[in-house]
């Protein structure tokens, strides 16, 4: 064995990942990351403290909360293969409209559980006119009666829609590109990685933030896992949701196992350490994965930020457990003012 090739296996690797993420705030390259997937149990713990470390010196001690809600369910066009809204699929979801003043009356929820975002979905491809007519109205009904971040999630879009969020003044732009790209057209084949990549470009230009994260546990192997975080770290977001697979009734994923809680919690460390300087949200699927227990250790291992309340077509934990949890751990909430 070479005299470099012997230090290169010497070096630990949640040594390199100090080194890279915690002192020079940098994202540990895609063959560590891997790394960090591979750790055996008995290193996960370190792993998650390192990973706190690193989000405290970048990102302080506080956790951001979003609430969402959807605008348009069900019905989609899209074959995501994971989702309970594609309306080519034999699911029980249906498509529905909600009005504008149970909007409102959800953002004032979100904003009485501490939420600083807000977040305005649709199942679709991308928006139409009436779509974005009806997001306008939900957006200024919304301004008027509650102090909060507005955010959406509309699918893909064109420069002119790009150009009428960033006139409504929508402060962060969700649109998740699920997994690595190698591994995307097992997932989706009704559009492409690429398509979801120029919509990201679109709203970056337009001076809108960027929320970009996907699903852990959809059948991509761990390099592709590894893969996704380093391609996710090239992009750049300031928020990134992690989702765990909830196998979804009538979907084609719906006997996909869930994935194992050591599993997760090593996902939750590289992740951070692939994005030392993101916000690293809880999103769907996180309460049967890792159940209490393993939410308190991924919000003392580098988990800064989670959706309060039930998701699009999923039941989340009660914001009032969440909330108990972050009083247990004597964690704090941001404002809406310290959000970036």
């Amino acid at each position: 064995m070479s005299q470099a090739h012997s230090t290169v296996e010497e070096t630990h690797v949640l040594d390199k990942a100090r080194e890279y993420s915690l002192v020079r705030g940098e994202s540990l390259p895609e063959e560590d990351i891997l790394r960090v997937l591979q750790l055996p149990d008995e290193e996960v713990r370190d792993a998650l403290a390192l990973a706190q470390e690193v989000r405290e010196k970048w990102l302080g001690k506080k956790v951001e909360l979003e609430g969402i809600v959807s605008l348009k369910t069900g019905g989609c066009p899209e074959d995501c293969h994971f989702c309970a809204q594609s309306g080519l699929f034999k699911s029980p979801v249906r498509s529905a409209w909600i009005d504008i003043p149970e909007v409102v009356e959800s953002a004032k929820h979100s904003a009485k559980t501490g939420a600083t975002e807000f977040c305005l979905v649709a199942a679709v491809r991308g928006p139409d006119k009436k779509l974005m007519s009806q997001l306008k109205a939900a957006v200024e009904a919304i301004r008027a009666e509650v102090d909060i971040h507005i955010a959406c999630s509309l699918g893909m879009l064109t420069d002119e829609q790009a150009d009428e969020l960033a006139e409504m003044g929508i402060h962060r732009y969700n649109h998740n590109l699920e997994t690595a790209r190698s591994f995307f057209p097992e997932v989706v084949t009704s559009h492409s990685w690429e398509t979801r990549m120029e919509t990201l470009q679109r709203v970056r230009d337009r001076g809108i933030k960027l929320c970009c994260g996907g699903i852990i546990g959809l059948g991509e192997t761990l390099e592709q896992r590894a893969e996704f975080a380093h391609q996710l770290a090239e992009l750049g977001p300031t928020e990134v949701p992690i989702n765990f697979l909830n196998p979804r009734p009538g979907t084609p994923f719906e006997d996909r196992p869930l994935v194992p809680m050591m599993d997760a919690l090593r996902t939750i460390a590289a992740f951070r350490f692939a994005l030392p300087h993101a916000t690293l949200r809880f999103a769907g699927g996180r309460e049967i994965t890792l159940g209490d227990e393993g939410m308190k250790e991924g919000l003392l291992g580098g988990i800064n930020g989670f959706i309060a309340g039930n998701y699009l077509t999923t039941l989340g934990c009660s914001p009032e457990r969440d909330l108990d949890i972050l009083d247990e751990l004597r964690i704090p909430i941001k404002n809406k003012d310290e959000v970036d």
